[in-house]
């Protein structure tokens, strides 16, 4: 796949629509925080797959209009901040027993 601002921004939309939806479903699920929800694993990577995305765009792209390289740099800050996202108990899910994998996914 070739890099393009294009795909940047359909990342960009994928990114804003998941977080949404995510929204959404936190409050029909009687208001858990969004860093309880058991998705927010999947919106870090995903994130993080923008974040590369558009530091290859910004290294290739040499007319790169500087409205995109902002909204690089919002995604970078983004992710920073959730770039360590571990669970509450510092303990990869692999090594969870059931009871701490299903409180820390709110099941």
């Amino acid at each position: 796949m070739a890099i393009s601002v294009q795909q940047f921004v359909k990342l960009a939309n994928l990114y804003n629509q998941t977080m949404i939806t995510m929204s959404a479903i936190c409050v029909q699920k009687g208001g858990i925080a969004m860093e309880n929800y058991v998705g927010r694993f999947y919106a870090a990577d995903l994130l993080e797959y923008i974040v590369e995305y558009g530091g290859r765009l910004v290294e290739e792209e040499k007319n790169l209009p500087q409205e995109i390289k902002n909204v690089v740099e919002v995604f970078r800050a983004k992710y920073e901040a959730v770039k360590k996202l571990t669970t509450p108990t510092q303990k990869p899910m692999h090594e969870m027993t059931l009871e701490e994998f299903e409180k820390v996914m709110n099941i």
